[in-house]
């Protein structure tokens, strides 16, 4: 198992908490902490946590009341990361946490509750922010991973499950949408909705600049800065 290298302090629902990370683990982020306090899971539930990261989302869904927490990631070590965390944090007798991509290692786990946090970053802004050092971006317009997930959720959401989907400006969000649409029709609600101003770096990149020309990327200007915005939604599968 590989060692943690760092830890961060989670302040967001159920906490405060210490996760430790390890080498090329993504570390809770803003999209997060507002997917948590999106979050709702009733006592008994089983609840998968797609991309886990350090598990910290699949830990505030135990301490939530959740029965069961399956959780995946495609990051090597990742797995062993979280299940340290949620042991140390007193739930590690019912969370689940594998190594593989999206759900692929969740054959025949059906849920009341599915946490979609996967990236939705385009591979050239993640490539210059250095957001995700183990190379795991989203695809060329950051809706590929999140519309594979999509597409895989309906083998693992029980009826009247529950699917927190975050989308963003940032990405290519209408093809994201399409395809939820796709598969719960009518049945999404946007439950929060807040921005974030990108990094100058990003917002000068030629490659933003592209993605945007292209109508791929709907971003906002506020005066120098420029703003993404960060949509979090319910989406019932009926």
């Amino acid at each position: 198992m590989d060692e943690p290298t760092a830890s961060f302090d989670w302040t967001g629902p159920t906490g405060p908490f210490t996760v430790l990370l390890g080498p090329g683990v993504f570390p809770p982020t803003r999209t997060s902490i507002a997917l948590a306090e999106a979050l709702e899971v009733n006592p008994g539930e089983v609840v998968i946590d797609v991309g886990c990261g350090s598990g910290v989302l699949g830990i505030v869904a135990a301490r939530l009341g959740a029965a069961r927490v399956y959780g995946t990631d495609v990051v090597p070590g990742a797995a062993e990361i979280a299940s340290r965390n949620a042991e140390r944090l007193g739930v590690g007798d019912r969370t689940d946490f594998r190594t593989g991509s999206l759900l692929e290692p969740l054959k025949g786990v059906m849920a009341d509750v599915v946490i979609g946090d996967v990236s939705g970053i385009p591979d050239s802004i993640a490539e210059l922010t250095g957001w995700f050092p183990g190379g795991h971006a989203g695809g060329p317009t950051g809706a590929e991973v999140p519309v594979a997930m999509i597409e895989a959720v309906a083998d693992h959401l029980k009826p009247g499950g529950r699917m927190y989907l975050p989308t963003g400006t940032i990405q290519d969000e209408r093809r994201v949408l399409e395809a939820a649409r796709r598969i719960f029709g009518d049945a999404m609600e946007r439950l929060s909705e807040v921005e974030f101003p990108l990094p100058a770096i990003v917002a000068r990149s030629k490659a933003v600049a592209k993605m945007m020309s292209d109508g791929l990327l709907a971003l906002r200007r506020r005066g120098s800065r420029v703003l993404w915005r960060l949509a979090i939604w319910r989406c019932v599968r009926v």
